[in-house]
């Protein structure tokens, strides 16, 4: 990820603006970047920093918001969710916002995908939940200003053992995460395919979940009992999400058997059903090889355009920063 580069139009249309209003900032100094002059005829490119930099100079940082938790958790594996919560954090940092991704994966693919080894990481968040070591020292940055990471590896697998015994073990992330509720506007968790001691404590720190799902009728059998663990920590723990996704992935309107999976979706599912699609991109795979979000990887691919409207459609539903206190938002409609 240190390797991100820019081109001027690209770099402008992340800024909201023009090539012809990016070209005057520099010219009158409005936006000062640090580079080498440039030979004759060669184009500028720009950097992950440079974007950084302009957002402070040109006053387009978006408003702060109280820290948003957002689960990605489907208790069937093999549906894309780590590509999605990457690219979907990634693409938060871009827009100017300050992102945390905590890998709660054992096999590190977030920390991959975020271009960060795992296992070299001195500390995941095993050492914050169970050792205690304050969350700050386990916080990594990545090649994009405003996104940090919690790194995993292969230490995590026991974390679930470790958990039982402890006190308030359900509730030890969402303290944890307490120490860093004002450093951040979003905080992107990627959980495993399977349901522990881990993943509750996920399920009772976030305040949305999404629900990455493909278009088959398997998937329908992880909804069924993720939303029956939802409905049990509202009647035993009393925690209510404020918002579930289910986001259809790697989707293919050509299959049959993807159109009938989609229209019974909306029928069973139709409060919880994002309307956008993630229609099937080889771009995702590649993305990941490179250690790299989609967005980083090919702004310009049919992947990274669905998840731009994922993500406009998400932001639509949560509403704008509140501009007071922090607040917990009204509860999410019971299942239909």
């Amino acid at each position: 990820m240190d390797a991100i580069k820019y081109n001027a139009r690209r770099f402008a249309e992340v800024l909201g603006l023009s090539t012809q209003e990016l070209a005057q900032a520099e010219s009158r100094g409005t936006l000062a970047l640090a580079r080498e002059p440039l030979p004759p005829g060669v184009k500028p490119t720009y950097t992950a920093q440079d974007l950084d930099t302009a957002r402070k100079q040109l006053n387009l940082m978006p408003a702060r918001r109280p820290m948003r938790k957002q689960l990605f958790l489907n208790f069937k594996g093999g549906t894309g969710k780590t590509s999605v919560s990457t690219s979907y954090a990634f693409r938060l940092a871009e827009m100017g916002h300050r992102v945390l991704v905590i890998d709660l994966d054992s096999q590190g693919h977030a920390s991959k995908c975020l271009g960060v080894e795992g296992e070299e990481a001195a500390h995941t968040l095993f050492d914050a939940i169970i050792k205690k070591v304050p969350i700050e020292k386990v916080i990594v940055p990545t090649g994009m200003p405003g996104l940090d990471l919690v790194p995993s590896n292969l230490s995590m697998s026991t974390i679930d053992l470790s958990l039982m015994p402890l006190a308030a073990r359900e509730f030890r992330l969402r303290n944890c995460l307490k120490d860093v509720e004002t450093r951040y506007d979003f905080v992107v968790l990627d959980a495993p395919p399977s349901f522990g001691l881990l993943n509750l404590n996920a399920l009772m720190a976030a305040n949305d979940l999404f629900v990455p799902v493909l278009a088959d009728f398997l998937s329908f059998h992880g909804l069924k009992l993720l939303f029956e663990t939802v409905q049990s920590l509202e009647e035993d723990l009393e925690h209510v999400l404020d918002h579930i996704f289910i986001v259809i992935n790697a989707y293919n309107a050509t299959y049959k058997i993807a159109k009938e999976a989609r229209e019974a979706l909306e029928k069973h599912y139709p409060d919880f059903l994002v309307k956008q699609v993630i229609r099937q991109c080889t771009k995702f795979a590649q993305a990941s090889s490179e250690g790299t979000p989609i967005f980083a990887y090919d702004a310009e691919s049919k992947g990274a355009e669905d998840i731009q409207a994922v993500l406009d459609e998400v932001r639509a539903k949560i509403g704008e920063a509140p501009k007071l206190k922090l607040a917990t938002a009204p509860g999410a409609k019971e299942q239909a």
